[in-house]
């Protein structure tokens, strides 16, 4: 059985800025209620560095994503996380764990990249 999804246009698509990053930093964060990783993201020159945090422990580790590629939304306005303000929404899909894999293009494409 299929969920159903609202339908939307391409205009509405097309508000969402998603855009490929490379993760500069990773920092345990023991403040979150779940498990969680606090990133620092270089989306290149017209959008910059950006911070975050990801749920992605249970397959991910410091050393495993320092250097990695990644998707985010990067027009979400900024989130308060406990003490932590998150500025992007790091895209991923759930496993049948809950366990969360990260989007990221498999072809080399320019920092900063904007989906299309």
């Amino acid at each position: 059985m299929s969920e159903k999804t609202e339908q939307i246009t391409i205009d509405d698509f097309l508000k969402v800025d998603i855009r490929v990053g490379v993760v500069l930093e990773v920092e345990p964060f023991p403040e979150a209620r779940k498990p969680a990783f606090k990133l620092r993201i270089d989306f290149g020159e017209e959008i910059g560095i950006r911070k975050t945090s990801a749920q992605i422990t249970d397959l991910y580790t410091i050393e495993d994503l320092v250097g990695r590629r990644v998707t985010a939304v990067v027009n979400f306005p900024p989130r308060q996380i406990g003490p932590f303000m998150s500025e992007v929404l790091v895209l991923g899909f759930s496993d049948k764990e809950g366990q969360i894999s990260l989007v990221a293009p498999d072809h080399e494409v320019p920092i900063g990249g904007r989906l299309h």
